[in-house]
């Protein structure tokens, strides 16, 4: 990316609202713990905060937003419609949405992610259009998908179409963005391909690798270069390949660490030879899922 990166920058989504390109997630933290790491993370600077319903702390999460003094309208808040509890579908998308905003308070959500393509076509066309009319109502200011193949993607493509038709102008939703995993040894470029051509902003989960890749030597060299941690390193890549990475700790420090990612700039050969060619996730794949499944 060739503009000055700081960590209050943003990107503008088709939506027309502002996303904080650096996301603090909240997987599999456990949910008494989330107040505090929340709040130390706003009050370390970052703006946006990846949860969702599954995770099943959101209103923990939630609760850091007041307590750290920072503004509703400053913070971007995720949530994403699960797979559990009740099938994906229209009615039951609305109910998720009414539920998020009960759990969290905070009067509309930022960001609403289809959390995985499980289900069936009628499955999430229903939950798109609910999501739709959700924008609609002032409930959600955006609407995306999660862990999406090219193949769901232009389904819901084709559905957007449909609706509008039906609808009327604007009446299909717009697609602004969409969450996988994403790092050097999994770049689904046939997915940033599809999203770069429509201007979907991708966010990259798993972008430190879990740590599973630290001590590759090309990493451990730029890492040696430029004086930074291997995850850095790998969250600056991610920053530089257009990305908006998810970090995730439950360590004070490590909040302040993965925010530093700012005085240096890999240079494009480094971006492009840290790439592989690589199908290596180190968490779940829905994306392969076939469409009737």
């Amino acid at each position: 990316m060739s503009r000055k990166l700081t960590l209050a920058s943003t990107v503008t989504l088709k939506s027309g609202h502002e996303i904080p390109l650096l996301g603090f997630g909240v997987y599999q933290i456990p949910k008494d713990e989330c107040p505090a790491i929340c709040q130390k993370a706003l009050e370390a600077g970052y703006r946006h905060i990846d949860s969702a319903s599954i995770y099943r702390n959101q209103a923990h999460t939630a609760s850091a937003i007041p307590a750290s003094g920072v503004p509703r309208s400053n913070v971007f808040f995720t949530s994403k419609v699960p797979f559990f509890k009740a099938p994906l579908g229209y009615g039951s998308t609305h109910k998720l949405v009414d539920a998020a905003l009960e759990q969290t308070q905070l009067g509309y959500l930022d960001l609403m992610l289809i959390h995985c393509p499980y289900g069936g076509p009628e499955a999430r066309k229903g939950a798109w259009r609910a999501l739709v009319e959700c924008v609609e109502a002032g409930k959600v200011r955006s609407i995306g998908v999660s862990n999406y193949g090219v193949h769901h993607l232009e389904e819901l493509e084709a559905y957007m179409k449909e609706l509008e038709a039906e609808r009327g102008p604007g009446g299909g939703g717009i697609l602004s963005v969409g969450q996988w995993e994403l790092h050097p040894w999994l770049m689904r470029n046939d997915i940033t391909e599809w999203c770069k051509k429509r201007g979907v902003v991708m966010e990259a989960y798993c972008s430190i690798v879990r740590g599973n890749r630290f001590g590759d030597p090309k990493l451990k060299t730029l890492a040696a270069k430029y004086g930074k941690s291997e995850a850095q390193i790998l969250l600056r890549w991610s920053l530089q390949r257009g990305f908006i990475p998810l970090v995730k700790t439950l360590t004070p420090s490590r909040v302040l660490e993965n925010a530093d990612l700012y005085e240096f700039e890999l240079t494009e050969e480094e971006v492009a030879d840290l790439a592989t060619d690589e199908y290596s996730p180190c968490s779940w794949d829905p994306t392969v899922e076939p469409l009737e499944k």
